[in-house]
């Protein structure tokens, strides 16, 4: 297989020599993965301290960001409700996303290096905050095309970092709550507005614009935090410049669309695009069906707190719960747990100011999503360790195209069909992981009896 040895230039414009990176090819129908070749390297304790720094400020500044865009996400489907323009928005964002996992990513990453790239798209998220004060198609669209063009070089610059650096180290009446019970939660179908529930209000405009506030300095502290706390990462082989051969523009699709051909990455398709597609429900369905439509628009908050709280916690102890429980395992757990989570919701009768179980299913849903996002994300790295930025963009390509799908049907599907096609899709996922997870260990077995012979 042929390969090549990038030369980039690096943050302080010299010419350096950059790890080698094997870039893939096409051979008439074989695609020739690539490799991500990181010679071993022992560093001194202060450089594991800037590597653990680097870390811990992008996983903050990624925190504080993404409070605020899905702090602004989440109040689309009932803040800007008016001829759909919230879920609309939502659907060009995640649309655009898709074109920009296939197209920018390495090329974006190649021209600014991976620290400045994820400082230049946190910048672009903010006009879609900016937008928020005058909600309107000609202000909202764009500045959601902004958004889904910098989250693909965003995001893949994020699981490079981090890839590189864990290399590196290791009470009301009756009458309302009968008109609660029969309208919302699964009951609630799209075309009930607050002249029919006036849960449904959306709060006064001065609010509004005080948390657009918020969520756009949060964004800038965010941004800051980026462009000036975190040190280049040239010093982990990865450099900006220009390089003889690189995954960009067509060069990404071909690799993408060539995993396609892959058993593996069929596969785990379903279980992927369920990721996005219960993030939208989530986001969409869950706080205006349930939160909004039972407790109140103003309320959303104190759910989505849950929901994050449980979500990082979550997150954070995957990994291990993975390496201890085992990853089949854990995932066959989080598969039940949130198969019932759904099928309760279905069945359950929404009450008025219900606040505990509101919140539980939040938390519950957010232990779920932070099982499945480390888990999956960490798999695509064990099903495609030659080819990690392909495999990457197609984590991020069909999470956004169920994302997109959970958008668009929105606006068309009552709350308990969408919930019995995420059942579904979850089960169709979980039976493809199964299979893959089975014929790992097949082959695992088969090796382990080869070398004992």
């Amino acid at each position: 297989m042929a390969t090549s040895t990038t030369t980039i230039r690096n943050d302080d414009e010299q010419q350096t020599a950059a790890t080698p990176l094997e870039l893939s090819t096409l051979n008439g129908n074989a695609m020739q993965q690539n490799t991500i070749k990181l010679p071993p390297r022992q560093y001194e304790r202060r450089e594991r301290l800037i590597i653990i720094k680097n870390v811990i400020i992008i996983g903050l500044a990624f925190m504080i960001h993404f409070t605020a865009f899905h702090g602004t996400s989440n109040l689309q489907s009932s803040v800007n409700a008016d001829k759909a323009l919230g879920t609309t928005t939502l659907a060009v964002i995640y649309g655009s996303l898709i074109l920009s996992n296939i197209f920018l990513p390495m090329t974006v990453i190649r021209w600014f290096g991976v620290h400045l790239t994820m400082s230049l798209a946190f910048f672009a998220y903010m006009p879609y905050i900016a937008a928020q004060f005058y909600p309107r198609f000609e202000t909202l669209i764009p500045a959601g095309l902004m958004v889904g063009f910098g989250g693909g070089p965003l995001w893949c610059a994020k699981f490079l970092a981090l890839t590189l650096a864990g290399n590196e180290t290791d009470s009301q009446s009756n009458s309302s709550s009968q008109l609660v019970g029969e309208l919302c939660g699964a009951r609630y179908c799209p075309g009930i507005g607050s002249e029919v529930n006036p849960n449904l209000i959306p709060p006064e405009p001065a609010k509004i614009q005080l948390l657009n506030s918020i969520f756009l300095i949060c964004m800038v502290i965010a941004f800051l935090l980026m462009f000036f706390g975190v040190n280049s990462l040239k010093r982990y082989g990865v450099k900006r410049g220009e390089t003889e051969e690189d995954l960009s523009g067509l060069k990404l699709l071909t690799a993408t669309v060539n995993l396609l051909r892959t058993r593996r990455q069929l596969l785990i398709l379903p279980i992927t695009m369920f990721i996005g597609l219960e993030e939208a429900f989530l986001a969409v369905d869950f706080t205006k069906s349930f939160v909004a439509c039972g407790w109140g628009i103003s309320n959303i908050g104190f759910a989505m707190i849950c929901f994050g709280v449980a979500n990082a916690v979550a997150a954070g102890f995957a990994g291990g719960l993975a390496a201890k429980l085992g990853r089949t395992t854990l995932v066959a757990l989080c598969a039940i747990v949130n198969l019932s989570l759904l099928a309760y919701m279905l069945h359950y009768t929404a009450q008025p100011n219900d606040y505990i179980k509101y919140c539980t299913f939040a938390a519950v849903w957010g232990v779920c999503d932070g099982v499945w996002l480390v888990v999956v994300n960490a798999f695509y790295g064990i099903l495609f360790p030659k080819s990690l930025i392909a495999g990457y963009s197609n984590f991020r390509l069909w999470e956004s195209t169920g994302s997109v799908i959970g958008y668009v049907i929105s606006s068309q599907l009552c709350t308990s069909t969408k919930q019995m096609l995420l059942m579904f899709v979850l089960l169709v996922g979980c039976a493809g992981y199964g299979y893959i997870e089975f014929h790992i260990r097949k082959k695992q077995k088969h090796l382990e009896n080869v070398l004992k012979e």
